[in-house]
């Protein structure tokens, strides 16, 4: 009987018994990612300064649903993810088989293909929380990710996790069956 974990119980000795994820300490992956020259215009840049003005005061203290509601949801909303290709998912439904484990869960927000329900993921966003807990947002994350690279039959994939003001840029790339190399940006 194949075992079955759900992403919310992911932790590090949950995945260390599901794959070998090795950690890369080079950040080099990152460079083109955070300096790519981006241009904001005025309006985007006044957006943007007005969020974080809005929630300076209240961001250490909102609880997930309230971090999400207003900071990270009008962020994204401001994005425009639907494309021929993509679009945005939230809270949709993920499974998969990485090393004979069945992992499945509700990622928060994911980037994939498909025009009624998700097929192929490119971008994960989990958790918005104020602060660190017991749960484990950055081995979730790596759990989802290893599934969305089996299912694209691919080798890359990108996601983030937020706690607080913290954002972190997670890179997991399979080099191998049963293993994955793991690349953070904090």
């Amino acid at each position: 009987m194949q075992k079955i974990y759900n992403f919310s119980e992911i932790n590090i000795k949950i995945l260390k018994e599901i794959s070998h994820f090795d950690q890369v300490r080079k950040q080099d992956i990152f460079e083109e990612w955070f300096n790519f020259n981006y241009k904001i215009d005025k309006l985007d840049e006044k957006f943007l300064v007005e969020l974080i003005e809005a929630n300076r005061y209240n961001i250490s203290d909102y609880i997930e649903y309230q971090l999400f509601g207003h900071f990270i949801s009008p962020l994204l909303h401001k994005i425009y993810f639907y494309t021929k290709n993509f679009r945005e998912w939230y809270q949709p439904e993920l499974s998969g088989i990485v090393n004979g484990k069945i992992l499945k869960g509700r990622p928060d927000f994911m980037i994939a293909s498909g025009k009624t329900e998700p097929e192929k993921p490119f971008f994960f966003l989990q958790e918005f929380k104020k602060q660190a807990t017991n749960s484990d947002p950055l081995r979730q994350l790596i759990a989802q990710m290893a599934v969305a690279i089996n299912l694209n039959k691919g080798k890359k994939m990108r996601g983030a996790y937020n706690i607080g003001k913290w954002w972190n840029f997670v890179v997991l790339e399979k080099i191998a069956y049963g293993k994955y190399k793991k690349m953070a940006k904090i």
